[in-house]
């Protein structure tokens, strides 16, 4: 029996919260999404919501209600800045909170941009069998999120363990 196993592609919608961007300007966004597809993926969706806590909970509700969604990855939104609001807004929709997705986008940001990386309030979690990352809003920290954390969790072929196994699972009661 071999234990060579096949990758599955995901589908993974992309939010930019931000004030700011538009479909011309959005390179956090562009960059999430040619990363996904270019591993293998298919990208669900891709919208821009400012920050607004209401319209990104609007928005995040809709694709954890559709079957049709794996995964949400938004970016922007995770500081400290008085509009500064992801967390906030997507928290409460959270079944299931993980933890060490924040603490280790921080550690490996460390490497990258110093104490800086205390700024970050990086969030993963599960909601209605949906993964849910939320990454800052520069391009850079979108590339350190995708590549190093979030593609190898959403890779099937990843041991001893990745989140693409749990997906079947992750309703039970």
């Amino acid at each position: 029996m071999s234990d060579k196993r096949e990758f599955k592609p995901l589908n993974i919608a992309v939010l930019t919260v931000s004030d700011s961007r538009t479909e011309d300007n959005d390179t956090s966004g562009k960059t999430l999404g040619e990363r996904l597809v270019s591993a293998g993926h298919q990208l669900a969706d891709k919208r821009i919501v400012p920050d607004d806590r209401y319209q990104l909970r609007a928005t995040v509700s809709g694709w954890i209600a559709d079957p049709g969604v794996d995964v949400v990855i938004s970016t922007g939104g995770t500081g400290i800045t008085g509009r500064d609001g992801t967390p906030e807004a997507i928290e409460v929709l959270l079944d299931k909170k993980l933890d060490g997705f924040g603490e280790i986008f921080r550690m490996i940001s460390w490497e990258e941009i110093q104490t800086s990386t205390i700024q970050s309030r990086a969030l993963g979690g599960v909601a209605n069998g949906t993964l849910i990352f939320c990454v800052p809003g520069s391009s850079g920290a979108c590339r350190t999120a995708w590549d190093k954390l979030i593609e190898p969790q959403l890779d099937y072929r990843t041991r001893p363990c990745n989140f693409v196994e749990l997906i079947p699972r992750l309703l039970e009661i």
